[in-house]
């Protein structure tokens, strides 16, 4: 990749971001030399393995390398069997620590990344000798060795006898010494005393004041302890540099592992650095087509305050390769230009990019770009003479592997001339199949879009009436200048404005007519596209809806008809019960001696309560008879199943007549039925109801045909939401629905904050995800539940 776009389309910018993600040297050394590649396959692998840093981020946290050092220094010295130094062991030991703790991170998590964890040797043996044996950056501890610790022990021992010395020689001598303090020189403890006590003192002279009136003289009676010392603090440097090479040594036989170690930290820091900044752009892993085809969906430049940036929607390569972008000034044609170029860069590059998700991007050999003010005064060339410098050079080396994004293409120059020129350089790069995007405000340009198959036009959305442009790129409609508009707007008379008019070719007015008219063509469509995607919405909800219900009706169906045929079998017994009772009224009545008229009464009664039951059980429907029923074999006594009553038993009471219609009694209840309607039993033991279920079916049936697969909880305060999200998702849950969708829309970024925190919390969520394009983007969250 040329290094004149990655300044061009500010990729140097991204990188330095991405340095500072990283924690230590190795990662912000592979960070600072990243460029994009022109590999398919490596760049997929690149962006996988960013993408599965920031899942185990967001799973785990981030895993930290601060504090680690760059031992590859050490590596020849290691090699030759050399010693290293305290602060050097130190650091191999501290790398070998971040090894252990990246394990011990990585878990059992299988991704891109498992390779690299695998990969780490902690050499625990080897860590644990020198934790042992290294107290600090300047000491060794004293268990380091058997004759360290002898030595350090008399060390301990002469030093305690030379401060008792020196604190009584200081007690003794005090009216001899300029100042009650002992200092040192040369190594050896000496007192100030004053010159004309020099005899007095007893002691060799080290030192003496540049005014000769002190003398820093060493009492006689520590000399020989100072002599004993000196000899044993060479003894313990020499038993110090012993034990430094043979910790050197035990990393002689490793070295292939610590490079292998220094290696693997070193890509994992850089992968989670590319993880991090992607974690903070709200990045997306893009699609890698082998076709050059570039499709970014509400795209963000990332280097624009995310609250001031407009997404914008682009693509190319689908039914057009050359894309001719038109609008006035400062309408975002060179933000639009800069978007395209650098998440193209970033991707090729493994670096998440700022867009949604369903964005795709392809691997270009080259980038080429020239954008901006290219002046260069010291060749003393012009604007022009600068873009047709770098222009020259791009067709040069530009191929159907190529993007090429020119900004004001042709400008700077006489328009009549400038237009010709930009048509023939696009037509150059279109006939050699190379994927373009140009900026221009030649009309020229805007009818050679129209009229040539595989040139599409696109336009930058300005709002004539507030003066400001809305930073949207309308695709399939070539952008009006707005010139007149515009400055009627700013107060130009009418006059002027019409004269100006007069000097406009009407071809040209034509021309400009009819991309108002298009416009207000577009607009239009798209508020009829608004209302067709509503209406779609609405009818995938009720057939979602629908389809849902009729699943749990089916699921719940064998435990819906054991619930109807435990109904049916109370309203039977409640029928006999009552019908019990109003028999033993009656006969209590009539040896009572009331009249015929009571009776009749009661009897009028039983009826109606019998036909009311009746029809509960009539109401309900099964299947037809599993097993028919043959009228030559039909006996009186046999027992047969009423399906028109749900299951319920009866006996045959009377044969069949001509008409085949025979009579069963069930309990106090005689009806005449057909073979068709009973269900012949074998054995004639009554069939007990099966009880205590379709309870749960029942409620779940409810559920499902009440239940809406969406809830919106937009314009609702998160301590009101919350409830009733809760409540929404238990019934959508009992009513089997396998996922549902929350409307919370984007806003502050408070409701779905909420609901996502709540779906983390509900042990019957299984996962959840935001909306994809087309289903509401990140104003909606879809949820689905455990099976």
């Amino acid at each position: 990749m040329n290094q004149k776009v990655l300044k061009t389309i500010e990729y140097t910018k991204i990188i330095a971001m991405l340095k500072e993600e990283a924690d230590s040297s190795l990662g912000k050394e592979i960070a600072e030399a990243l460029l994009p590649s022109s590999e398919p396959e490596e760049v997929r692998k690149s962006l996988l393995e960013t993408e599965d840093a920031e899942n185990r981020i967001r799973l785990k946290g981030p895993l930290s390398f601060r504090g680690m050092t760059d031992i590859r220094l050490y590596f020849p010295r290691i090699r030759l069997g050399a010693a290293l130094s305290i602060a050097e062991l130190l650091h191999v030991e501290k790398l070998l620590e971040f090894a252990e703790k990246a394990r011990d991170f990585a878990g059992e998590t299988e991704d891109s990344l498992s390779v690299y964890f695998q990969a780490l040797s902690p050499l625990e043996e080897v860590r644990r000798e020198f934790q042992r044996a290294i107290e600090s950056e300047e000491r060794l501890s004293d268990d380091a060795s058997k004759e360290l610790s002898e030595i350090r022990r008399k060390e301990k021992g002469i030093e305690g006898k030379i401060s008792d010395e020196l604190n009584r020689t200081l007690n003794d001598k005090r009216s001899m010494l300029q100042e009650g303090v002992i200092t040192l020189r040369n190594g050896r403890h000496v007192f100030p005393v004053k010159a004309e006590y020099k005899n007095a003192f007893h002691g060799i002279v080290h030192d003496e004041s540049s005014t000769g009136a002190t003398l820093f003289m060493e009492p006689l009676s520590i000399v020989q302890l100072e002599n004993s010392l000196t000899e044993l603090l060479s003894l313990e440097r020499r038993e110090v540099e012993k034990i430094l090479l043979a910790l050197s040594l035990l990393l002689q036989p490793e070295i292939s592992a610590l490079q292998e170690n220094v290696e693997c930290i070193a890509h994992l820091d850089f992968v989670f650095a590319k993880a991090k900044l992607g974690k903070k752009m709200e990045g997306i892993r893009p699609t890698v087509l082998e076709e050059k085809k570039v499709s970014l969906l509400d795209a963000r430049h990332p280097l624009i305050p995310r609250d001031k940036v407009v997404p914008i929607s682009i693509h190319i390569g689908e039914g057009f390769r050359l894309l001719v972008i038109t609008g006035p000034n400062t309408g975002g044609k060179t933000v639009c230009l800069k978007t395209l170029g650098l998440l193209q860069l970033m991707g090729q590059a493994g670096l998440l990019i700022p867009a949604f998700q369903g964005s795709s991007i392809t691997v270009f050999r080259e980038i080429f770009a020239d954008i901006g003010d290219e002046q260069s005064i010291e060749q003393s060339l012009s604007t022009f003479s600068s873009h047709m410098t770098n222009t020259v050079k791009i067709l040069a080396e530009a191929d159907a592997d190529s993007l090429c994004l020119f900004d004001e293409l042709g400008a700077g120059t006489d328009p009549t001339e400038g237009a010709a020129l930009a048509l023939g350089i696009l037509h150059d790069l279109f006939q050699r199949r190379v994927t373009t995007v140009a900026t221009t405000h030649y009309a020229e340009i805007k009818l050679y879009a129209l009229s040539e198959e595989g040139v599409e036009n696109a336009a930058c959305e300005f709002d004539v009436e507030s003066l400001r442009p809305t930073y949207r790129l309308l695709i399939g409609v070539p952008g009006k200048s707005n010139a007149f508009a515009i400055a009627k707007k700013l107060g130009l008379s009418d006059a002027i404005i019409e004269d100006a008019r007069g000097r406009i070719g009407e071809e040209d007015l034509h021309f400009e007519d009819l991309i108002a008219d298009l416009e207000d063509t577009r607009r239009l469509a798209e508020r009829e596209k608004l209302e067709i995607e509503q209406y779609k919405e609405e009818v995938e909800r009720l057939k979602a809806r629908a389809r849902e219900s009729t699943k749990g009706i089916e699921k719940g169906k064998d435990k819906i008809l054991n619930r109807a045929r435990e109904e049916a079998a109370r309203i039977l017994a409640e029928a006999k019960e009552t019908a019990d009772e109003i028999i033993k009224e009656i006969k209590k009545k009539e040896n009572g001696g009331f009249g015929s008229l009571e009776a009749e009464q009661l009897r009028t009664k039983l009826r109606k309560k019998l036909e009311e039951n009746q029809s509960a059980l009539g109401a309900q429907t099964v299947k037809g008879p599993s097993q028919t029923i043959s009228l030559k074999n039909l006996a009186l006594g046999d027992k047969v199943r009423l399906l028109n009553m749900h299951g319920v038993v009866g006996t045959v009471t009377e044969l069949p007549d001509k008409s085949g219609m025979f009579t069963v009694s069930a309990g106090i209840l005689r009806t005449k039925v057909s073979a068709k309607e009973v269900e012949f039993i074998q054995h004639k033991e009554k069939e007990a109801p099966t009880r205590n279920q379709g309870k749960t079916a029942g409620l779940g049936r409810a559920k499902a045909m009440g239940i809406s697969p969406e809830i919106n909880l937009i314009g609702k305060m998160t301590a009101d939401a919350l409830p009733e999200l809760n409540k929404y998702l238990d019934d959508a849950f009992l009513a089997k629905l396998p996922q549902v969708r929350i409307v919370h829309g984007r806003g502050t970024g408070a409701l779905r904050k909420m609901v996502h925190e709540c779906a983390k919390k509900n042990k019957h969520i299984e996962s959840f995800r935001l909306g994809e394009y087309g289903e509401g983007s990140d104003g909606v969250t879809i949820v689905y539940f455990k099976k």
